[in-house]
């Protein structure tokens, strides 16, 4: 398998390491507070910060006047913050384990956690730089790395089953970029996942490259095509211009199928089809106030199957069309796959004739 990116292990300060592989290491430790490591962190890392969101607070105001003080109090959270980890954590490790500490730029919060560990007898590394300097190489590698993959973008209309397309490839064995799996969000005003709120930009970020860099550079990788924007998180303009150069396949499915996908994918929707329309009140300078009445008197009928259909053929496949025109171009756009069902056993066959047409 070729390697995405080739890592390296460069020393620039004894125990103190840049950006590599974090995968060779038995526990990566976020060392950071709790807020900063919800807002983004290297995917796989374990937060156990050395002082809470409260004690970094209290820890910050002291500073402003007396450093002194803020360091004492600072320390002592510290230890016994630390001190509460190694009996229900860190002593399932063995000294042949190898730690990889890190904090905001690789100093006092990451040494703290990395001088503790090498009294108890283990090998510990520090990011240099921290998450400052992974950030940087982060933002680096998604202007890089999307450019290096030949790509397959699935093409349709909503609710053609593009994303179940995408799973039974995985699941087939193929690369696969699942960027609403990644971005917690189906795309659209109606792409919200209850209960599943997006992450940040940053971890986005973060996700999206760990993802890519599994890649093996000699294989396709399928995705479904996006705008440059999937809720509130923003694509890679690499990742976007690389997709838009791309052979595209237009998945072809029944009415009847969408109709289906939207009530077993939207089931919050079809139990209350009211809230659905209200969501798509922005829509009323495209669509006009005559169709949003529409959609909601056949919501307050409980016509779902034809709300659905109505909400595809009249917004959602024009507004689809116009995009796949506009960003992937009609010239691309001549090779079709039909579903006749969108059920596991139904995908089997296309699943097949697609990956044997990729071989040729």
């Amino acid at each position: 398998m070729s390697s995405a990116i080739e890592t390296t292990t460069c020393l620039v300060h004894p125990h103190q390491l840049e950006v590599q592989d974090f995968a060779s290491y038995s526990l990566v430790i976020d060392a950071r507070s709790p807020h900063e490591y919800a807002e983004d962190h290297i995917p796989g890392a374990v937060n156990l910060p050395v002082v809470d969101d409260g004690e970094f607070a209290e820890v910050g105001i002291k500073h402003k006047t007396d450093t002194h003080a803020a360091y004492l109090v600072g320390v002592e959270y510290s230890l016994r913050n630390i001190a509460n980890q190694i009996k229900p954590l860190i002593s399932r490790y063995t000294p042949r384990d190898r730690f990889l500490v890190y904090c905001f730029r690789g100093g006092k919060r990451s040494r703290l956690w990395a001088d503790n560990l090498r009294t108890i007898g283990f090998e510990v590394d520090v990011l240099a730089g921290g998450w400052k300097n992974y950030r940087r190489w982060v933002r680096a590698g998604l202007e890089v790395l999307p450019r290096a993959f030949s790509y397959r973008v699935l093409c349709g209309p909503t609710g053609c089953g593009k994303t179940r397309v995408l799973h039974a490839l995985r699941e087939a064995g193929e690369q696969v970029l699942e960027l609403e799996e990644l971005a917690h969000h189906r795309g659209s005003l109606l792409g919200d996942l209850p209960g599943d709120a997006q992450p940040t930009q940053k971890l986005f970020d973060s996700a999206l490259l760990d993802e890519m860099r599994r890649f093996d550079v000699n294989r396709t990788v399928w995705v479904e095509a996006e705008s440059k924007k999937i809720g509130d998180l923003q694509l890679p303009e690499a990742l976007c211009e690389a997709m838009h150069r791309s052979p595209t396949i237009t998945v072809e499915t029944p009415m009847s199928e969408r109709v289906r996908l939207w009530r077993e994918d939207y089931p919050h929707f079809a139990a209350e089809p009211q809230a659905m329309v209200r969501k798509l009140e922005p829509l009323k300078p495209l669509v006009g106030k005559e169709t949003l009445a529409q959609w909601l008197a056949l919501a307050n009928e409980g016509r779902v199957d034809e709300l659905f259909e109505s909400v595809m053929t009249r917004h959602y496949d024009p507004c689809y069309a116009r995009s796949t025109r506009r960003n992937f171009g009609s010239e691309r756009g001549a090779a079709h796959v039909e579903l006749a069902s969108l059920a596991p056993e139904g995908l089997t066959e296309a699943i097949e004739r697609l990956i044997a047409t990729e071989s040729r």
